[in-house]
């Protein structure tokens, strides 16, 4: 009976040596028995003819990038999903009073929801948990960075408003198997712009939401499409594209003040002609690539390049009608020709000669060198006599001469003003015909943009 006792105590005092092996904890043990028999590739519903219903929710944080050429839209999204596990259920009294815990995501059943507009996912942030209360509610939030097809409309470029769509479904499961539904009111998504950076380019205007059913292949397919409605702010490429364009054209409309005579015109012309050319280069990158249609601002700046070689056709054409009747420049001037032929012979005036100038009282030497005409006959007379002159004689000779060749070029100058005062009038004509047809098309690009910037 001793030995029994002593080997009692003996094993007791081993007992009290060995360590006690820990327990282990609720959570871990909650785990473990949520998903000891968990299969992930089932609906997780006990009656398979229990509909499972995902709810859906949608915050957009910001507008990336737009693309015209390839019809896509970048955006950053915050997108919910929530569902009822049926299997992921317990009290939670018995596991320390936890009420909510968080499972891998590839261990549990994920409804396989999809955007339809989805070209590629981008760079988003893999979260490889869930969220799982004790009633079986399963809460999957995910940001995601989604490149999106959008049918985008530049031709209001930059006054232009996109409506892109984020449309939500099954790919397999019919609407006997999977419903849709929203998480929150439609209004309340619609108008929620708490989280959107609106600091940038674009600006948000709403996101409506709608949900309709297709049919397709005997079956009903649950559809939720939110409806993206962004706007562009203006202006930057009002301040960068549209106002130093309008300063071009208002400067080609300042040279026509330019002298028509001067011979400037032109090469100031050509000179904002190469200007505008080499900005419209420049700000190539800048503007929209459609495949399709071609954005009103790209007509804008087609029609003003089109209106400075108008410009500088109209101008061209009065310089040409300027110097069309205009003859060639003389050799010599009529001094030069008669220091050139008679400056010898002046030498030998006499005294006699210079006195018989004296009597030629009635001859007009004010300006517009006026000969009465039975004068002009006896001059033109003398000045056919063949014999050797005498003093006077040549000296008459001479008057004749260079009143005849003032005469003509006082004709030629007169003639010349009247040709100039003409080609003045059709400049003048063709200036307001410039302007009417460069305000007309003004009024008609700004109607265009106001229409659509308003609706």
């Amino acid at each position: 009976m001793s030995l029994i006792w002593l080997s009692l105590l003996f094993s007791a005092h081993l007992a009290e040596c060995v360590p006690e092996k820990p327990k282990r904890s609720a959570l871990n043990q909650l785990t473990r028995t949520l998903l000891r028999k968990y299969d992930c590739g089932v609906r997780p519903v006990h009656n398979w003819t229990s509909l499972t219903t995902v709810y859906l929710d949608l915050i957009l944080q910001s507008v990336l990038d737009v693309d015209g050429k390839t019809q896509t839209i970048t955006t950053s999204i915050w997108y919910r999903q929530i569902w009822t596990d049926e299997f992921l259920v317990w009290d939670p009294e018995e596991f320390d009073g936890i009420n909510e815990i968080s499972l891998s995501s590839d261990a549990i059943w994920i409804p396989d929801v999809i955007v339809s507009e989805f070209v590629n996912e981008g760079k988003s942030v893999p979260i490889p948990y869930v969220y799982v209360n004790s009633s079986g509610s399963v809460k999957n939030y995910r940001p995601v960075q989604a490149v999106l097809a959008c049918s985008l409309e530049m031709y209001a470029f930059p006054f232009d408003k996109q409506n892109c769509s984020l449309t939500f479904r099954s790919w397999l499961h019919s609407v006997k198997e999977i419903d849709l539904a929203l998480w929150r009111s439609a209004e309340a998504i619609a108008n929620d712009k708490r989280e959107f950076m609106n600091d940038g380019e674009w600006e948000l205007l709403s996101i409506p939401s709608s949900y309709w059913q297709i049919h397709q292949d005997n079956t009903d397919y649950a559809h939720i499409q939110f409806n993206v409605l962004i706007r562009r702010r203006p202006l930057l490429y009002v301040v960068g594209l549209l106002i130093p364009s309008i300063f071009l054209m208002l400067v080609d409309v300042v040279s026509f003040y330019l002298p028509l005579n001067s011979g400037t015109r032109i090469t100031f012309k050509i000179s904002i002609l190469l200007g505008y050319t080499v900005f419209r280069v420049n700000l190539t990158d800048d503007l929209p690539v459609t495949a399709l249609s071609t954005p009103l601002i790209g007509v804008f700046f087609a029609v003003c390049m089109a209106m400075l070689m108008l410009s500088l056709i109209k101008s061209i054409l009065v310089v040409k009608l300027l110097h069309h009747s205009e003859k060639e420049v003389r050799q010599m001037s009529v001094s030069a020709c008669l220091l050139d032929k008679y400056g010898s012979a002046g030498l030998g005036f006499t005294e006699s000669a210079l006195t018989s100038i004296k009597t030629l009282d009635h001859i007009n030497l004010s300006g517009d060198y006026d000969v009465e005409p039975s004068l002009e006959e006896d001059l033109l007379s003398l000045n056919e006599i063949h014999h050797a002159p005498s003093g006077l004689e040549w000296l008459l000779q001479e008057l004749v001469s260079l009143h005849l060749a003032l005469s003509q070029e006082d004709s030629e100058s007169s003639a010349q003003a009247e040709w100039l005062a003409l080609c003045s009038k059709l400049d003048c004509f063709l200036f307001r015909f410039y302007l009417l047809v460069l305000a007309s098309y003004a009024g008609t690009l700004l109607t265009l943009w106001a229409s659509w910037s308003s609706a």
